[in-house]
Parts: C-alpha cells; sequence; structure tokens
C-alpha cells in the first residue's frame, strides 16, 4: 500500500519511497504526523504521536466505543481468525458452484426461476462483492410479492424465500463457526488485550460504553475470561431476559461498611449490541420477550438480529432496539463526550444519523480508523475540516497491516497500562546495555589488533 501522505498529494513515488510505510492522523485538515521538514516517515515516532493525542481522548468525560464488523475480521498468517467482513461472505456465498450444497447455497433452479418471472440476476456485479446489497434486493423483492395479485411475479416467491433463510442461515453460521469456535484464540486474545487496556481509565470518571453492530460474542467472551463484570442491557440468573432498566445501574464496592462509603468498580463496563446477537432468542409470554441464551441452544431457535435491509431503519425503531439505539444517543451527546469508530465504515443510515447528531454538540469528538481512500460518508467527513473529527488509516507497521486495523489500535496506538509500561522500560533498558556491550567488544577487538 503506497504512503498517504504521497497518496493524497497525487505524487509519483520512487521505489525507495513506496518501501516506506505510512499513514495519517488528521485533526481536521492538519495532518499531524506528516513529515514537516521531507524527512523519512518514522512510522514508531508517529505511532508515539498518536498514542499522547489518544491519551488525552480516552480520558474525556464521556467515552464510548462503536464497533463495525471490521472489528471481527483478523487475518493472521494467511487465515481468518474471526469472521470475514461483508463482501468476503458475499464472495463465497455467490462463488459456491451450484449443485454442490443446494441446501445452503443458491441452486441452479432457485437462479433460473429469479432470472425469467423477475428479471432478477444474482450473478449481478453488484452483488460478488457486497452481500448487503444482495439482502436489500430479497428482501425488497419479499416485501412487494406479499402484497401483490400478479400471477407471474408470485412464481418467483418462493424462491425468494428461500434464498432469504439460505442467506441469514450462512451468516449466522460464520458469526458462530470458524477457527474462533475450535481452539483458536487469536481474536478473543486480542479483544482481552482492548479491555485490559481500557480498564486503566481514570476511576473517577464514568464506565466506558461499547457499542457494536456485530453479532458475534467476542466482546463477552473476553470479558468473562479476564473476570470483567459488565452491563450488557439483560438482567437474571437461570432466565436472563433483557430489560433497558439494567443500564441505569452501576456495580461499586463498599469501603467502609461503619459510613456507608461506595466507590464505582474500575472494570465495570457496558456493552450495548445495536443489531442484536446470536445469543438473542425471542420469547413470548412475558414482559420482556428477549431472552439470552447459550449460542448452541439459539442455533435451533429464532434470531433477534436486524439484517442488512431496507427495513434496518424501520426495524431500529421496535423493541429491543429502540432502547439500544436510545443509549447510543443518549451517551453520544452528553458533554464532553467521545466516540471512537473502529472496524466501522459508516454504511448503516440509522447509526450515521445519530453521529451526524452529536457533531452538533461543541464538545463531541468523533475518531474514526479508515482506510485513506474511502468515498461515501468517510469522505465527506474529511471535506469538513474539523478539528474535532480525527480520521486516522494507512500503513501499518509491517506488511499487510494497516493502521485503522483494529489490531494494530489495540497494540500500536492504545496507551500502555501501567505493568506494560514498566515492562517496556526494562525492555529498552536491557536493549541500550546490549547495544553499548556490542560496541564495546568492537572496541575492544581494535584496540587488541593495535
Amino acid at each position: 500500500m503506497p504512503g498517504i501522505n504521497s497518496e493524497i498529494k497525487g505524487e509519483e513515488m520512487t521505489e525507495g519511497e513506496k518501501a516506506v510505510p505510512k499513514f495519517s492522523f488528521f485533526k481536521g485538515a492538519d495532518d499531524v504526523v506528516a513529515s514537516k521538514d521531507g524527512g523519512v516517515f518514522d512510522w514508531d515516532k508517529a505511532a508515539s504521536r498518536v498514542r499522547e493525542s489518544l491519551h488525552d481522548a480516552l480520558n474525556a468525560k464521556n467515552l464510548s466505543f462503536l464497533f463495525g464488523s471490521g472489528c471481527s475480521s483478523l487475518m493472521k498468517d494467511g487465515l481468518q481468525r474471526g469472521i470475514p467482513t461483508m463482501a468476503p461472505l458475499a464472495s463465497e456465498f455467490l462463488g459456491a458452484e451450484p449443485g454442490v450444497d443446494d441446501a445452503q447455497f443458491p441452486s441452479v433452479a432457485e437462479r433460473e426461476v429469479l432470472s425469467e418471472h423477475l428479471g432478477f440476476d444474482l450473478s449481478a456485479e453488484e452483488f460478488q462483492k457486497n452481500l448487503e446489497r444482495l439482502m436489500e434486493v430479497l428482501y425488497s423483492f419479499q416485501f412487494v410479492l406479499k402484497r401483490s395479485t400478479n400471477e407471474e411475479l408470485a412464481k418467483g416467491a418462493a424462491a425468494i424465500d428461500s434464498l432469504i433463510t439460505k442467506v441469514t442461515t450462512f451468516v449466522t453460521k460464520r458469526c458462530s463457526e470458524g477457527l474462533f469456535a475450535n481452539g483458536d484464540t487469536k481474536i478473543v486474545d486480542l479483544y482481552q488485550a482492548f479491555y485490559r487496556k481500557l480498564i486503566y481509565r481514570d476511576r473517577t470518571l464514568p464506565r466506558p460504553w461499547v457499542f457494536t453492530t456485530n453479532y458475534d460474542l467476542f466482546s463477552e467472551t473476553a470479558m468473562d475470561r479476564l473476570g470483567m463484570p459488565y452491563c450488557n442491557g439483560f438482567s437474571g440468573t437461570i432466565e436472563r431476559r433483557f430489560n433497558p432498566t439494567t443500564y441505569r445501574y452501576a456495580l461499586a464496592e463498599q469501603l467502609d461498611l461503619t459510613n456507608r462509603k461506595w466507590a464505582a468498580v474500575d472494570s465495570f463496563i457496558y456493552l450495548c449490541k445495536l443489531h442484536g446477537s446470536i445469543n438473542w432468542v425471542e420469547e413470548g409470554g412475558s414482559l420482556f420477550p428477549i431472552r439470552e441464551v447459550s449460542p448452541s441452544t439459539a442455533v435451533k431457535s429464532g434470531r433477534v438480529m436486524i439484517y442488512p435491509t431496507p427495513m434496518k431503519q424501520n426495524a431500529s425503531f421496535g423493541s429491543p432496539y429502540s432502547d439500544l439505539f436510545r443509549e447510543f444517543q443518549a451517551r453520544i451527546v452528553r458533554e464532553q463526550s467521545v466516540l471512537f469508530a473502529l472496524g466501522y465504515s459508516f454504511g448503516d443510515e440509522h447509526v450515521n444519523n445519530i453521529i451526524f447528531q452529536a457533531l452538533t454538540v461543541p464538545t463531541f469528538r468523533l475518531v474514526a480508523f479508515l482506510p485513506p481512500n474511502s468515498t461515501g460518508i468517510p469522505e465527506k467527513l474529511r471535506a469538513l475540516n474539523d478539528p474535532r473529527i480525527w480520521l486516522i488509516g494507512g500503513d501499518g507497521p509491517v506488511t499487510g497491516s494497516s493502521a485503522h486495523y483494529f489490531d494494530t489500535f489495540v497494540e500500536k496506538f492504545m496507551p500502555e497500562s501501567p505493568g506494560d509500561k514498566v515492562d517496556t522500560a526494562v525492555q529498552k533498558v536491557l536493549q541500550e546495555l546490549i547495544a553499548q556491550g556490542k560496541k564495546g567488544g568492537a572496541s575492544k577487538e581494535v584496540d587488541d589488533d593495535l
């Protein structure tokens, strides 16, 4: 990937320049890590400047995170350790050879019916890298066909219903099956590192919120393994049901029994899954119909998810989503709020609208990690040149990595915990002593030769 600075300027680069990894950190129109004197870009020094700025942002009065699908994807050693984003999922679903597994993927008969009776071609280019677009069209057809009396169109209804079932089942499986479900811990380890660093936030400040559009259980698994308490909107033990009033609660420890003194628990996190989860099912007969179950049980039950469809905007108004989005809006519009957007491409209109509303609050800051050449909403955000909008993206420290990836943020840009700082300091001292020892050895050899 070419250096971001040269890419923006449109300049030709030499072979030597192409080999230097670069990234940008825009605060409004100012790239604070760009080389001012024309020198060679130093990735580590630039990362240090990012950490300094993010340290202040991470200690804002009201701190929130927004995780998109990119946070659940992790490529290591050429293997997907997490969950692919929508583009790879589309390639896998539509690229399956017809007849090999018609129970899970589009069959020849379904393709022919759609083409003949609805004029709908599954092989169209717009669907090949965008599973969201395919789902939008499928649900749109379903909406129309249920209300149409046209006999010719009705011949395609069964194929549409079948494909919707196949797509939703496919997405669900990819969110619950993979290397991470078979002993590979790399993606969960990454989430653990994130939450471990997050708990060192000043305990006098309000507890941070993590909002996510992902259905997976990486956050819950990571916090469980760390022994971190968190609130995800559910209450109960035997039957855990969604109750939005739990977001009003805080976890505290009693310091003095006689004077009834309390202090908030440092590691407490609020987790808000805006689009639902693979372990949420809907059960009637209760004031709180949304129940949290084990993933294995959820596989056999209906999901409470919002899939990428035209109805997503409307579906978000129904419970429990109305409660979840209300929390998202209420948190980020508060005074001195900072929202970190990670792995999120600004493709969800209902989420974007809330972020745009927050930008009308003078003390709000948006820190977004995005590819430097992103189009659409990210491009419009860059054009605003608003110093409250921080945009980070470009090359990562090693080949194949990127500055806007979740793992780079956690490992390189998040400030180190106190324990990590000591370890780093000791490591630097050891490296310096080793370097001096090598120099001393070389000088002695020269003296002996003389």
